[in-house]
């Protein structure tokens, strides 16, 4: 996965973080067909990455119950 390394810069939480959201905001993306997807080429994860790097799409990390 390529972030645009302004945005890395940039992000203040973790690296493992924000690659596991985008994964995840990506497959959402894919399975639902969303019509950005047209405008991106099909690139799913780039869009999902700028989705959650430029505030469009947010993202919470739940704790686990164990």
């Amino acid at each position: 996965m390529i972030f645009p390394l302004e945005n890395m810069v940039e992000f203040k939480e973790g690296m493992y973080e924000i690659t596991v959201a985008a994964s995840r905001r990506a497959y959402q993306l894919a399975m639902t067909k969303d019509p950005l997807l047209e405008e991106n080429d099909g690139k799913v994860v780039s869009l999902a990455a700028k989705q959650l790097f430029t505030g469009d799409v947010k993202y919470s990390i739940e704790e686990s119950k164990r």
